[in-house]
């Protein structure tokens, strides 16, 4: 890494013909005199995305002098096809949408060769139970002179008698039994999480619990039994230990602490997440009892069933959605491990709870636009950020590239192939700054930070009439039916005439009338303002926004404070250790590096906000990331590089480095920009906004070798890699599949005019990492440009 270049740059020109003097914007213009606009836009679009980059604190690149090109992002959904990687490192596709047969374990791991689930284990028979203890006066009638259950011999006679049993502790024996492995394994990082809290004993004794209640799940909650802690004073451990408890145990065990401290752990007695029990009342979740002949849950693998969710172009919460309308189930019965972006194509793996494949095979062929599939029973459902990445497939489209001059299409390609190999090379060694991307901060015209920072100022009005905001021209375009401004999207126009409606008459009903559906945060401040005897509650009116959008403003901040710091941070020291940097606890310990950090984002970086069991704007896993100072003589050992480097996000429960670094957090923080806040002072009466922080590598880089691809096409509706579908409809069709590597696509015939250039990569990134944020250090300045069908310019 020692010819890692200091960061510079301006943007160089790009050059498609002969004349190494003639920029990309020459071409265009000598090619004809009225592309004159065409020019224009360009130049806006690249002017406006260094722009809004500068303002997030997106400076600087790892490697400024190699040169870069430029291409459009997301010009077709099947551009960006994004696969969830799971923690056993296996990528998730869709090639098969057959319900297994008879839902045997056996069965399922034989449905398909790539079936995106682990390997399976031989796991030994379980004994059959225990037959259930008799009542002690059990009424039985006596058989002609035989030998009753205590050995005596009764008489003849038709009436009923009383025998006495020898008393035994029935329950004791059966949680002898139910206790034995039900096929759940606790990962070492949770292992090592819970014997920080307990004792080795208390913890296998939770687990011991924890067997139980999967083995019978229909039990009374007392006949569990109940695990009791040491006495923990701390009130903030023991908030993490109650939430360690609900997302290690999927929510079947619960915790509570008594009037000494003590942490009791014990059953859940809430059907809301996993059923009903024996006694309890059914929850109309549309969960069907099992039917005689049926194998039951434990027969099938488990409870959940998981499959995998293809999607073109829609949200995933618009699939569950329909799923759960279709089986008249409630939406919270499937769980996910992220979501993914709207304009993409997308597979993931989704989890069902108490839902047998065979209804989901119909309802799946019901679906437009998105297919499920590879179904497989397991014990246990999916928790959000159980994923350790995604695995991108990425189409640049229009590419132009600096320097290139040869008029052949071979030629041109060779050059250009040449270009983006180097720049593969150099971003698979050294990586990319790991910024918090643009869509980080939203569409709007006011940035979500900036709602964060007045949030957390305490300026809830503010904040409110952030939300509210709108563009005037947006406006004048809503209000001029016959206006000719086509850069402006219906939804942004509707937007904005609802707002001024809402703003002008103080009336809610007709905003909400003409509010699109989409912007459920401006349409619950509008409804909770428009009530006379609530118009000046701010507080309230944030608090009705959705958890997880009004978690996103203050998280936007955080992520703006990370961005400049890290700029900072690159452009003082560059790829140097320091003392008084931050490396986390758990990759270190014991040298390895090997800990998997779950966190819950989406396929583009953008984080989950998680609901939490206490009233916290905390989720579980971060609160348990630790990370400590390097001294100076560990800095200089050189068993530290800067991939180990991390930054924390502003919070209470965090290390600031103490380092020139840490002193950045003060001053930026402290300035205008920053919001004048206190770094050392980030709790906050209301809880939603008390932030705790959490730590983020400074740099990032992809998991294995970047592949890439450039093709000459001359349709924009050329698609040049087969989706899961595709694949599938090949298939069927007998018909040779395009393999998972693109790669081995053949070119086509290179005859023609094919005028235009693509450029195919495939690479994965971590959880935590932004796409975007990789193609923009592969690309340099400007080079990402997003297409955008109605530029949607108007908020």
């Amino acid at each position: 890494m020692d010819d890692l270049e200091q960061p510079s740059s301006p943007r160089k020109k790009l050059k498609m013909n002969k004349d190494p003097d003639s920029s990309i914007e020459d071409v265009i213009r000598s090619a004809n005199p009225s592309n004159e606009r065409l020019i224009s836009t360009m130049q806006e679009l690249e002017a406006s995305q260094l722009s809004k980059e500068n303002e997030v604190g997106i400076t600087e690149f790892v490697s400024p002098g190699m040169p870069g090109f430029s291409g459009i992002l997301k010009k077709r959904y099947t551009d960006f096809i994004v696969c969830e990687i799971l923690p056993s490192g296996q990528v998730v596709h869709l090639d098969n949408l057959k319900a297994p047969k008879h839902g045997s374990k056996a069965e399922q791991s034989t449905q398909t060769e790539s079936a995106p689930t682990a390997p399976i284990e031989h796991e030994p028979q379980t004994p059959k139970p225990p037959p259930e203890p008799l009542q002690l006066d059990e009424i039985v009638k006596p058989h002609s002179g035989t030998d009753d259950i205590n050995g005596s011999t009764t008489y003849d006679g038709t009436h009923t008698h009383k025998v006495t049993i020898q008393p035994t502790n029935a329950t004791a024996d059966w949680q002898a039994y139910a206790s034995k492995p039900a096929g759940f394994e606790l990962t070492p990082e949770d292992m090592a999480l819970l014997t920080s809290f307990f004792t080795v004993e208390t913890v296998t004794s939770i687990l011991a619990l924890y067997n139980r209640v999967l083995n019978s799940p229909h039990r009374k909650t007392r006949d569990y039994g109940s695990v009791k802690s040491s006495a923990i004073t701390e009130r903030d451990l023991r908030t993490k230990i109650h939430q360690t408890i609900r997302r290690i145990f999927s929510s079947r065990l619960e915790s509570a602490t008594d009037e000494n401290g003590i942490i009791v752990v014990s059953a859940a007695t809430s059907t809301d997440s996993w059923g009903t029990r024996a006694g309890g009342r059914s929850n109309n979740s549309g969960k069907q009892p099992q039917q005689k002949g049926k194998l039951g849950w434990q027969d099938l693998g488990g409870e959940y069933l998981h499959f995998s969710l293809y999607k073109e172009n829609k949200d995933t919460m618009e699939v569950i959605s329909y799923l759960a309308r279709q089986l008249k189930v409630n939406p919270k019965s499937f769980q996910f491990a992220g979501t993914k972006d709207r304009r993409a194509v997308t597979v993931q793996r989704i989890s069902a709870y108490r839902i047998h494949a065979e209804r989901m095979v119909p309802v799946g062929r019901s679906l437009r636009n998105a297919s499920i599939g590879n179904y497989r029973y397991e014990p246990r459902g999916l928790e959000l950020g159980e994923l350790t990445g995604n695995e991108f497939v990425i189409t640049l489209r229009d590419c132009r590239f600096d320097g290139i001059g040869s008029e052949d299409i071979t030629g041109r390609n060779k050059e250009a192939s040449k270009l983006v190999e180097a720049s593969v090379d150099r971003l698979s060694e050294f990586g990319f700054i790991n910024y918090y991307g643009l869509q980080r901060f939203g569409t709007f015209s006011t940035r979500t930070d900036i709602v964060g920072v007045k949030m957390l100022q305490g300026q809830f009005k503010y904040a409110i009439d952030a939300i509210l905001e709108y563009s005037s021209v947006s406006l004048a375009a809503a209000q001029d039916p016959l206006s000719s401004n086509d850069r402006i999207s219906y939804d942004d126009k509707a937007r904005a005439s609802a707002i001024y409606s809402f703003r002008t008459s103080g009336k809610a009903n007709p905003a909400l009338d003409n509010l699109p559906k989409k912007f459920s945060a401006e349409a619950n401040i509008i409804r909770h303002l428009g009530n006379i005897h609530r118009s000046n509650d701010y507080q309230g009116a944030l608090q009705s926004i959705p958890r997880a959008l009004r978690l996103m403003y203050v998280h936007a901040y955080q992520s703006l404070v990370w961005n400049f710091t890290a700029s900072q941070r690159w452009r003082l020291f560059g790829k140097k250790v320091l003392a008084g940097d931050l490396v986390l606890v758990e990759e270190h310990k014991d040298g390895s590096k090997d800990a998997v950090n779950y966190e819950e984002v989406d396929a583009d970086g953008e984080i989950v906000i998680k609901p939490a069991v206490e009233d916290s704007a905390v989720n579980a896993e971060v609160l348990f990331t630790r990370a400590r100072v390097l001294n100076k003589e560990e800095a200089e050992s050189g068993h530290y590089n800067i991939f180990d480097v991390v930054l924390p996000t502003p919070g209470y429960d965090i290390l600031y480095p103490t380092n020139e670094v840490g002193e950045f957090y003060r001053s930026f923080m402290g300035s205008k920009l920053g919001g004048g806040l206190d770094p050392l002072d980030m709790r906050r009466a209301w809880k939603d906004i008390s932030l705790s922080g959490s730590y983020r590598k400074l740099l990032a880089k992809p998991r294995e070798d970047i592949s890439a691809l450039v093709q000459s096409y001359s349709r924009d509706d050329e698609q040049f890699v087969q989706t899961d579908i595709q694949r599938l409809e090949a298939r069927h069709q007998h018909v040779q599949a395009q393999s998972y590597d693109y790669s081995t696509t053949d070119q086509e015939d290179q005859k023609g005019d094919h005028d235009k250039v693509a450029v195919i990569l495939k690479l994965q990134l971590g959880s935590s990492q932004y796409a975007t944020m990789a193609l923009r250090e592969l690309m340099k300045l400007g080079g990402v440009q997003t297409y955008k069908p109605d530029f949607g310019g108007g908020r």
